[in-house]
């Protein structure tokens, strides 16, 4: 890869809409593709996403490269971008000759199934990794205007990776501009006892502080979509508000939301077989002192965490607990008990990484009186 610096402007490119008639680029409807064909819209999203000059990016769906054209614009050191649909190749292409060498790399990849921490695993001018108890965030990010079919699992996925620190997590706190839905966007920065709360607002605000950076009226896209859109930033937190493993979390969130207007203890009986859900939800309450009679939308992230951290006891004590699923009552836990189960990883900071390597160097002999 090219060392030189960065540019801050590209060269002339033909218009976007030009782009689009040159390459027959019509967007499909089975892959929810919505173009933002406004520079200045796609230029907005990069100034919230906080890309300064040289700093490494990854972009989600490009499309035709619209907010690929912004990001270079921005003077970033290097951008690898994730384009699943083939058409949009060779005008990326096109924009990757004009950015200079090396600055725009092209991954022809599904982005639900690709690590994108590996695009920069062997490169040795990568931007330092920092670490995760540190107040600074790597200069590095990851930007997308999602399509709308896989915005809740990509942010899942990635929820997920940020939990564990993998992909481009193990780099440190690298934070997430993504576009959805406003429906969607609203769920995920939902407060307590906000209609809108939901699975997703406890997943994403326990990992990470999200929030709806501005709107996008749907008018600006083409094809139009009948909603509007809201880019939500994501910044991962130093430490998660739940200590148990994401998997954990997110069975006790998708379960307690599942019964959204009944009293919570509806939905949390589901995460137990029929002869043993009275016993261990009362118990689970109890050791919580949560009402039953609550909603989960009234439940906040502390609550959640009480009730996730008391389940995951739970399943360590019963071998099959976790993996059951009350769709399929007659796979009982027996059968489900040799089944491993997710663990909990504690993350250690720098100074106690260096403390326990220093305890390794000590052995027996050490301490022999000659």
């Amino acid at each position: 890869m090219s060392t030189s610096p960065a540019i801050s402007r590209l060269p002339p490119l033909p218009a976007l809409r030009d782009f689009i008639h040159m390459y027959k680029l019509q967007a499909k409807k089975i892959l929810s593709q919505n173009y933002l064909m406004d520079m200045n819209i796609t230029r907005k999203i990069v100034r919230h996403a906080k890309v300064r000059e040289n700093d490494w990016v990854v972009e989600i769906g490009p499309g035709p490269g619209g907010i690929t054209r912004g990001i270079l614009e921005s003077g970033c050191g290097r951008l690898d971008v994730v384009e699943i649909d083939r058409r949009f190749i060779p005008p990326l292409e096109y924009v990757a000759e004009a950015a200079g060498e090396g600055r725009l790399n092209i991954h022809h990849e599904n982005a639900l199934k690709c690590d994108v921490g590996e695009f920069w695993q062997n490169e040795e001018h990568r931007p330092p990794s920092i670490p995760w108890k540190n107040a600074n965030l790597p200069n590095m990010h990851i930007i997308g205007n999602l399509p709308f079919n896989i915005a809740s699992p990509l942010v899942i996925k990635y929820l997920k990776a940020m939990s564990y620190r993998r992909e481009i997590w193990k780099y440190g706190r690298v934070p997430l501009t993504l576009t959805f839905q406003l429906e969607v966007a609203k769920r995920i920065c939902s407060p307590i006892a906000c209609s809108t709360r939901s699975r997703i607002s406890i997943m994403s605000q326990y990992i990470s502080e999200p929030e709806i950076v501005f709107k996008i009226p749907g008018s600006c896209f083409v094809p139009s979509p009948d909603v509007d859109v809201g880019v939500v930033r994501f910044v991962p937190r130093k430490t998660p508000l739940i200590k148990a493993p994401f998997e954990i979390i997110e069975k006790m969130c998708r379960q307690v939301f599942h019964y959204r207007q009944k009293f919570m203890i509806k939905g949390l009986k589901t995460l137990y077989p029929k002869e043993l859900e009275m016993e261990l939800s009362h118990e689970l309450l109890k050791s919580c002192r949560i009402d039953p009679t609550m909603t989960s939308i009234s439940l906040g992230i502390e609550q959640f965490a009480d009730l996730s951290e008391g389940y995951y006891e739970q399943c360590k004590r019963i071998p099959g607990l976790f993996h059951y699923d009350y769709t399929r009552p007659k796979i009982t836990i027996e059968n489900l008990s040799q089944k491993p189960m997710p663990e909990m990883i504690e993350f250690l900071d720098e100074k106690e990484q260096e403390n326990n390597v220093e305890a390794e160097k000590w052995s027996l002999k050490d301490f022999t009186v000659s």
